[in-house]
């Protein structure tokens, strides 16, 4: 590689108060055009803003959570420019004196990215492109946002995509933001510039505005290196810019030029008085921070044992994590979070419905069910039987369990039909042994036709395994 990657993100996240930053508007998603927005959000003549109490506590819990420090002390600015969407000509935003300083996230290959700052501001309204036409629609005016602002410290898309998944993640697990990138209540722009390995200065950088999903995000950094390789490898001169992305063809495009904080001329907004956060308050926040995924990641496969892969799908969503730990009381943490990531999960399946996450099957009935299929009462076909049965009426595990489903195989009756599965199908134990690895599944069909279904087909193959001297 010719050029080293320098990237900055700034990431617009929309907070999940239940009213705008400066009125009483709902933030509800999904509104008719128009219908969730007053004379103080569309910035009427002579209407007053007054600032959210929630919207204040929100960023601070998030600059707690990232190793910020939350000033006691911070003021909202007018950033000055002029686009449709901006009824007042004007944005308030925070600027030299934001509401959280600094802090940091450490990725997996040891570096730590640099956080400058989060301040909270407004969004502006929508700009709706249909049939020719450009419409705008005001309900996401006033919409509460923070801008999560880094330190230009990534040097590859991949850095950029696992501190975007980390901070997704974080922000959830709070409960400050749902972060759905695709209703754009998290957006990322990417600031890119390229220099020679080595080199200490900084080249010419472009922004990449409004990315709203991870393949945007690695799609535009990938385009904007090779075009400005291209470039500098020509002799040319990057220009400082604001691009747009098109997620039809991969590309950017330059849409204007890139403005510097003097071009918004900042000022102290005068309708809005100091913002104070007194200390106590700060450490109240604090203390409702819940255990952070990545702390709870290293707690269930350090102490309960559970697979990497399925701690990162338990702890990615706040209500799961809460589930998983009421429904692996008294089980198997390792039986109890497979059932969850595969049986549970393949009817869940979008980022919507994992996050508000409210199964038919309460924890306490899973438990139930779990503990059978734990202690080889039932199977693991007849506990994906009954979840089913259990998912549609929400009632126990019990309610659908006959005596004959209760007549589990134990460890030494299994041991013994793998044993007499093994003696009676020789040439298939000699085919396995050769190669053949589907040769396994006769012998355990053996196994399952002598226990006429009760034993679990999972455990009498990892028997006949050991048997045969073919652990894997």
């Amino acid at each position: 590689m010719n050029w080293e990657m320098v990237i900055g993100l700034e990431t617009h996240v929309e907070l999940s108060t239940k009213t705008k930053i400066f009125c009483g508007c709902t933030t509800r998603f999904g509104g008719e055009p128009n219908t969730q927005c007053c004379h103080i959000c569309t910035g009427m003549p002579g209407s007053l803003p007054v600032l959210n109490r929630s919207v204040v506590e929100y960023a601070a819990k998030a600059g707690l959570t990232l190793g910020g420090e939350v000033n006691t002390r911070s003021v909202m600015a007018r950033k000055h420019y002029v686009y449709p969407d901006l009824t007042k000509a004007y944005q308030i935003s925070q600027y030299d004196l934001p509401l959280v300083t600094g802090g940091g996230m450490y990725l997996a290959n040891g570096r730590r990215i640099g956080l400058t700052r989060i301040h909270i501001e407004e969004d502006p309204g929508k700009l709706v492109y249909a049939g020719g036409e450009v419409r705008i629609d005001y309900n996401r005016s006033g919409i509460p946002l923070i801008e999560i602002v880094t330190e230009p410290d990534f040097r590859s898309k991949d850095e950029v995509l696992e501190y975007m998944e980390r901070l997704q993640t974080a922000l959830r697990a709070i409960g400050v933001s749902d972060c759905r990138m695709q209703e754009g209540s998290m957006r990322c722009d990417v600031n890119i510039s390229l220099r020679r390995p080595g080199e200490s200065a900084y080249g010419t950088r472009s922004e990449t505005k409004n990315l709203n999903s991870f393949t945007a995000v690695a799609a535009a950094i990938e385009y904007e290196y090779d075009r400005q390789a291209e470039i500098l490898d020509g002799g040319g001169t990057v220009t400082q810019e604001t691009r747009a992305f098109d997620a039809d063809t991969g590309e950017t495009s330059a849409s204007r030029g890139k403005e510097d904080a003097d071009d918004y001329r900042y000022f102290p907004e005068p309708d809005i008085i100091t913002v104070i956060l007194p200390c106590d308050d700060i450490e109240r926040l604090r203390g409702t921070l819940p255990e952070m995924p990545e702390d709870k990641l290293r707690r269930y496969t350090a102490e309960l044992g559970v697979s990497e892969a399925d701690a990162r799908l338990l702890t990615k969503y706040r209500a799961v994590s809460e589930y998983f730990e009421k429904a692996v009381e008294n089980v198997t943490p390792k039986l109890a979070a497979g059932f969850i990531t595969t049986t549970m999960f393949s009817d869940v399946t979008t980022e919507a419905q994992r996050e508000h996450w409210n199964p038919a099957v309460t924890a306490e009935h899973l438990n139930g069910l779990l503990r059978l299929l734990d202690e080889n009462k039932i199977n693991r076909a007849t506990a994906r039987r009954v979840y089913r049965q259990m998912d549609e009426t929400g009632g126990p595990a019990t309610a659908f369990l006959s005596d004959e489903d209760m007549g589990g195989v134990d460890g030494d009756a299994l041991i013994e039909m793998c044993r007499a599965a093994i003696s009676s199908n020789a040439k298939s134990v000699a085919d396995y042994r050769a190669g053949k690895e589907k040769a396994l599944k006769a012998i355990v069909g053996a196994v399952m036709r002598e226990s006429k279904g009760r034993a679990d087909a999972q455990a009498a193959e990892k028997t006949i395994l050991r048997l045969i001297g073919g652990e894997k």
